[in-house]
């Protein structure tokens, strides 16, 4: 793990807008617990400022956390990615490091991919055949390689362009899924046999979508917002006897696998006392994993 006495180390998530980012929360939060004096701020950047930014970090920076759609962006600056960043065509974490030479390397990394799986794997789900993905864009990449992760078979992505779908099939293929597409229209009949969804969609987008009128309570939905809170597919999929579980869960997850990758350097190995790392990160932004999910 890193030496706590590390001077003036900086991070920063970057996006625009940026200003409402819950990051800054949950980094501070975590870093407090280990021990870490870094600073961690929101900076608003957009893809075209992207490149200078990064070109700009000095020796005091250990790395980046970023939004769409620098999650792409970032790409072309990067020395190497890891597997995760490459199948979802998105890196969401830069860390910085140096090589035995003093060299400073570019690393990029997803955690959007794990925070899905854990944040599913919080709710009781520890694995699937079949689900959905609603939308076609670049966080369905990281929800379909999440699916993978969690043994899924067959994913039908419903979309509004169907040829946005389609371009999913590649990356289907290289995972072993089965890729069906279904319209908007069919929804309500899609999402009955799922055992469970994810809804990459904006929460306006995802509004006036068709849900079934009953669903047993062991149908999960993920919505990856988390603001505002609840979206109108959340309400709709509770109503109908289903379980959701918000955006939020997975926005904590995605960043504990931040934390632990700067700190340690793998986002897979837990940090010490990484139990009540997590616990901190959660109570940063309101989160009670017992309650129903209100909006920090």
């Amino acid at each position: 793990m890193a030496d706590p006495r590390t001077p003036a180390v900086r991070l920063a998530v970057l996006g625009s807008p940026i200003a409402h980012s819950l990051s800054p929360r949950l980094h501070r939060a975590a870093y407090d617990v280990l021990g870490l004096d870094w600073s961690y701020e929101a900076v608003e950047c957009t893809g075209g400022d992207l490149r200078a930014f990064v070109d700009g970090l000095g020796s005091g920076w250990r790395g980046l956390s970023l939004t769409m759609p620098l999650k792409r962006d970032v790409l072309p600056l990067l020395d190497r990615i890891d597997d995760t960043a490459r199948l979802a065509g998105a890196a969401n974490t830069l860390l910085l490091e140096r090589d035995a030479t003093g060299a400073i390397a570019r690393r990029g990394a997803n955690t959007d991919v794990a925070g899905i799986v854990r944040a599913l794997g919080g709710a009781g789900v520890g694995g699937v055949t079949d689900a959905v993905v609603l939308g076609a864009g670049s966080t369905a990449r990281s929800a379909l390689v999440a699916l993978r992760d969690l043994g899924a078979a067959r994913v039908t992505v419903v979309a509004r362009r169907p040829e946005q779908a389609r371009e999913l099939e590649p990356l289907a293929d290289e995972l072993g899924i089965v890729l069906r597409m279904a319209p908007l229209d069919d929804t309500a009949v899609t999402l009955a046999g799922a055992e469970a969804a994810i809804c990459t969609l904006p929460g306006d987008a995802a509004a006036g979508i068709a849900l079934p009128s009953a669903l047993r309570d062991d149908r999960i939905l993920l919505d990856v917002t988390y603001a505002p809170w609840p979206t109108g597919i959340a309400s709709g999929w509770e109503r109908a006897g289903g379980r959701v579980v918000p955006g939020i869960d997975m926005l904590v997850h995605q960043a504990l696998g931040q934390v632990r990758l700067f700190a340690g350097g793998d986002a897979e190995a837990p940090l010490p006392d990484d139990e009540r790392v997590l616990a901190v990160m959660l109570q940063s932004v309101g989160r009670d994993p017992g309650r129903p999910w209100t909006g920090a």
